[in-house]
């Protein structure tokens, strides 16, 4: 059915119960209702987790509203039922029986124990698509295990091949492991809905914080799985590419990235370093003296200031860049220029910005498969429009088997 901002995109008249809390299940379900889907935000009488998670909050003192939970919950509608109440299963119920996609990231065993296991699930929607994202997997000698972001960055290996140096992992600036178990969880139901058209039933998807930073570990993974090479953190710089990292500018970091020979011959000539010296003639050597190219770099650099310096690299054609601030990503141009900046009007703080989807479609100038945005929801906000819904799907359903009825007569 089409959702109640009209034709929206790419997945408009697809419909998802998203039961999920916190982050991972939440921006899976926002992917989702970016591209169109009707997106259903079932929470529980006291809300999602993240309603309360802050500083920052903003609005009225009496009703705080946390950026946190704006970051991902738009494109949403929020009822609440309580899911250990006779109403609020029946509610659910009813939800399924009229849903596409279901999202969970109960841990495992939690639905189960509600009375809605996948053989139920499937029993009431043969064609429902649902998505479980846990923190360690479904099964396994530890799959039973609550998934935190940090936890399972640190647990995937990530936090061990970032930060300075070894002794110092660092975890990443934002909760990766359940934006990408979100990202890979979305991927998953978009496969499945495709499978739909063709078999006519739904399957579980499945993923966790542990498979999405695992399925990550690119060059890192292969490093130890072919060639028994463990990696570890080397602060700004690649562990497999030399000069490809941060150097300094006499007044602020700029960032380089050489990836050829070709352009290392260029980059060294244009900065009065011999491509030719024996400790950094190839890439090989460069990776393998790396101290010394940084410290040869930055007596390089260190005449230039950074906005002439990355003029003239971008002469060169020699990839460079600065290090910008969070403010000055959002205030940049380019940032706006492809919809990653959206403009909505919530219920509490009136307009305001959002950070946009990162997908455009080529006839929309907009991120997403929308044309306009839904604000993230009030707890409870669209129960009763929600309800009303039902009762008319319901209708609708009870029609329609008694067409078939009397049509089999």
């Amino acid at each position: 059915m089409t959702g109640p901002a009209g034709p929206t995109g790419p997945l408009d008249g697809i419909t998802v119960v998203d039961l999920s809390r916190a982050l991972a299940g939440p921006h899976a379900a926002m992917l989702l209702g970016d591209m169109g889907a009707r997106v259903v935000k079932v929470e529980s009488p006291t809300g999602d987790d993240t309603r309360g998670w802050g500083p920052p909050f903003v609005g009225p003192e009496d009703d705080p509203v946390s950026t946190y939970y704006l970051s991902c919950n738009r494109n949403k509608e929020s009822i609440v039922l309580d899911l250990k109440s006779d109403d609020g299963r029946a509610t659910l119920t009813r939800l399924v029986r009229h849903a596409d996609v279901l999202v969970e990231n109960f841990r495992p065993g939690v639905l189960d124990r509600l009375g809605f296991d996948v053989e139920r699930l499937h029993d009431l929607n043969p064609g429902l698509v649902v998505l479980s994202i846990s923190g360690f997997g479904h099964d396994g000698p530890e799959g039973g295990r609550p998934g935190y972001d940090q936890i399972a960055q640190g647990e995937a290996g990530l936090m061990s091949v970032t930060g300075p140096g070894p002794e110092e992992p660092q975890r990443v600036g934002v909760p990766i492991g359940d934006l990408l178990a979100g990202l890979h969880g979305a991927f998953g139901v978009a496969a499945a809905l495709r499978e739909r058209e063709l078999t006519g039933r739904g399957r579980v998807v499945r993923t966790s914080l542990l498979a999405s930073v695992v399925g990550v570990h690119a060059f890192q993974g292969t490093a130890y799985t072919v060639a028994g090479q463990v990696g570890r953190a080397q602060g700004n710089h690649h562990p497999s590419l030399a000069p490809y990292g941060l150097f300094h500018a006499s007044d602020g970091p700029v960032q380089v990235a050489v990836g050829s020979q070709g352009l290392w011959v260029r980059f060294a000539e244009a900065f009065g370093i011999d491509p030719d010296d024996p400790l950094l003639a190839t890439n090989a050597l460069r990776v393998g003296n790396r101290a010394h190219l940084v410290e040869v770099i930055d007596a390089a650099f260190g005449s230039w200031a950074a906005e002439d310096l990355l003029a003239r690299l971008a002469e060169l054609g020699i990839p460079a860049g600065k290090v910008r601030s969070i403010d000055e990503v959002y205030d940049w141009d380019q940032t706006r220029s492809q919809g990653l900046v959206i403009g909505v009007d919530h219920p509490v703080l009136g307009r305001i910005e959002l950070p946009g989807p990162p997908i455009r479609f080529d006839d929309n100038a907009f991120g997403g498969g929308r044309s306009t945005h839904l604000p993230p929801p009030g707890l409870g906000e669209h129960g009763a429009a929600i309800r009303a819904w039902l009762d008319s799907a319901d209708v609708d359903e009870s029609a329609g088997t008694a067409q078939q009825a009397d049509g089999g007569a």
